[in-house]
């Protein structure tokens, strides 16, 4: 009888659980959809208005500097252009592989001096957690997943930007337009990661595939390209690769973005709440416990539930941007357990 009543209450509920995930997916779309149609309006508002009588303040400053600092940076590109006359896929090469590797390592080598050091300590007295004994193997496979994975895939991108827009164009995008770019990138990046991140936390992946990842359950900041050939190709490459491919990106957008979101990655994976930078709770939270906190941004966790466990936690509370120099491990710390 019991057993009977069981299976008829998991048979009802499958129902509710279906339109609860349907519903989620359908408030997803009509908000990121939202969200998107404001930011084309916001972009024609500051693009197309007349900047004496129309613009407002911030646009008609940020118009000046840019119009003042974009002739420097045009000139600039036309002479690298001039350089790379007839090899203009090595200047794509060099921009978007070797300039945001650079800026990751340099990110990661300090990183991982403070890691393996302790020192400087103005800097390690913000670390809310440690464990790197499997250090050295985890460099070998991120080296691994950099040279043999996102080399041949973005040299195979090539091809496929000059169709849609040659990314070595001579003339640089505007700065209005950039910033339309860099968000339609994220919206685009949080949609894709997100689901993609969850996917490989089914059953059938997550033993094969994502658990590479996840043996770090007090991950650094290295260890956000430590992952499955599989879920380097799925997870971390083609969220952010589409992007650039939807909007037939320049150049400059393509090695600012790809730069950024390694900069961003390692951010919310090095385990250091440093002032005035991005926060890494949300992300640390889900190395934690593995079934909260899927995406970048947290609008989709939002909206699925799937970060109900993490915002009544302490590291919810300190999951903002610390505009000051004492540690929120400090001002902020972990219930302390009762004794028994």
């Amino acid at each position: 009888m019991m057993k009977g009543e069981a299976g008829r209450m998991q048979h009802s509920d499958k129902p509710k659980q279906e339109g609860h995930i349907w519903g989620s997916m359908k408030r997803t779309a009509f908000i990121l959809g939202s969200g998107l149609l404001l930011l084309v309006a916001f972009w024609n508002s500051v693009t197309c208005l007349h900047p004496e009588t129309s613009m407002t303040s911030l646009p008609r400053h940020l118009q000046r500097f840019w119009g003042a600092s974009g002739y420097f940076w045009q000139a600039q590109w036309e002479r690298l252009l001039s350089t790379f006359e007839g090899k203009e896929w090595a200047l794509y090469i060099i921009g978007a592989t070797q300039v945001p590797v650079l800026f990751f390592w340099a990110f990661n080598g300090l990183l991982l001096v403070v890691d393996t050091t302790g020192k400087p300590n103005f800097i390690s007295r913000y670390r809310i957690q440690v464990d790197a004994e499997k250090l050295r193997q985890s460099v070998r496979t991120v080296l691994f997943n950099q040279c043999v994975i996102s080399l041949p895939m973005l040299v195979f991108l090539y091809p496929i930007l000059k169709l849609r827009g040659d990314p070595c164009r001579r003339e640089l995008p505007t700065f209005h337009w950039f910033l339309l770019e860099l968000a339609i990138f994220t919206l685009i990046e949080e949609v894709l990661f997100y689901y993609s991140h969850r996917l490989l936390h089914h059953p059938a992946f997550y033993k094969k595939i994502h658990k590479k990842h996840h043996e770090w359950t007090a991950p650094i900041g290295v260890i956000s390209l430590y992952a499955h050939p599989i879920e380097h190709v799925v997870s971390n490459m083609l969220p952010v690769m589409v992007g650039p491919l939807i909007m037939g990106s320049h150049l400059s957008s393509i090695t600012t973005w790809f730069s950024l979101a390694l900069i961003t990655t390692t951010i919310s994976h090095c385990g250091y709440h440093l002032p005035f930078l991005p926060s890494p709770e949300f992300h640390d939270y889900h190395h934690l416990k593995f079934n909260q906190c899927y995406g970048v941004l947290g609008v989709l966790d939002h909206l699925h539930g799937t970060d109900t466990v993490f915002k009544q936690t302490k590291a919810y509370e300190r999951h903002i941007l610390l505009l000051g120099f004492t540690p929120l491990s400090e001002s902020i710390p972990d219930a302390l357990k009762k004794m028994e």
